[in-house]
């Protein structure tokens, strides 16, 4: 199994990795991990196999408050553009479709909270991540944006009754999630009683939320594990994006 590093950009000290992270870098990939809120800057891509860019409190332009934010929509571009394998989650989706001219605001429909399903669209079954996953797999939701518009060329994956661009995919090798599948019991545990409010509003609880995922615990290990290790052989090199997959079956 041949050895790569991917760059890891985490926006606060309690939205690390989790599980994407784990099942990352036990299927042979080493993570770098950088802390722009830290100080830190971001780094050139240069050296890099992929790209992950994870979740986060703030929305995706709140440059004012969150200068590195920019220097990391820059940096996603330029990935697309390199075709340097590529994973944004959440925030990171969000990052993703702004910095290639997509729309970003606040969510219509209101926050979305907890343990929900997203619905696999036609393209997902071509595509080299999103293709052996079931029709409606389980996710964590938690975010208040939405991302209005995708980016010029992007391919709809999965979707979900409140909002409709759940998961994508840009360019050759470059995918958001709007959803979670790296928040591990404690990491939901966290946002869960940061929200406690709100989930009230909204008529569940945390201890509901923490509840419903262990509850599903070993589904998110079942669906997504492999969804990773699907990801670490792209950035290795092992895996054909797209396109390359249609050339390679003479389509």
């Amino acid at each position: 199994m041949s050895t790569a590093t991917v760059l890891v950009v985490q926006h606060e000290p309690d939205t690390g990795a989790g599980w994407f992270g784990g099942w990352l870098t036990g299927a042979g990939l080493t993570l770098e991990t950088v802390h722009p809120y830290a100080g830190q800057d971001l780094p050139p891509l240069s050296g890099y196999a992929g790209l992950l860019v994870l979740g986060g409190a703030m929305a995706p332009a709140d440059d004012d408050e969150f200068p590195w934010l920019p220097a990391t929509r820059t940096l996603m571009a330029e990935a697309v553009r390199q075709e340097v394998p590529t994973f944004g989650i959440c925030l990171g989706a969000e990052l993703l479709a702004l910095g290639l001219g997509g729309t970003v605001c606040r969510g219509d429909a209101g926050p979305e909270l907890g343990v929900l399903s997203v619905d696999l669209g036609a393209e997902a079954a071509g595509d080299p991540l999103f293709g052996a996953l079931p029709a409606a797999p389980r996710v964590v939701q938690w975010h208040w944006e939405e991302i209005a518009e995708l980016p010029a060329g992007s391919v709809l994956l999965a979707s979900s009754p409140a909002y409709r661009h759940q998961a994508f995919r840009v360019g050759e090798a470059a995918w958001g999630l709007q959803f979670h599948i790296e928040a591990d019991t404690a990491m939901a545990a966290d946002w869960a009683q940061g929200n406690a409010a709100v989930l009230e509003q909204l008529g569940t609880s945390a201890d509901e939320v923490v509840a419903a995922l262990g509850a599903i615990m070993d589904d998110l290990f079942e669906v997504w594990q492999p969804f990773a290790t699907r990801f670490a052989a792209l950035a290795r090199g092992e895996l054909a994006g797209p396109t390359r997959q249609l050339r390679l079956l003479g389509q």
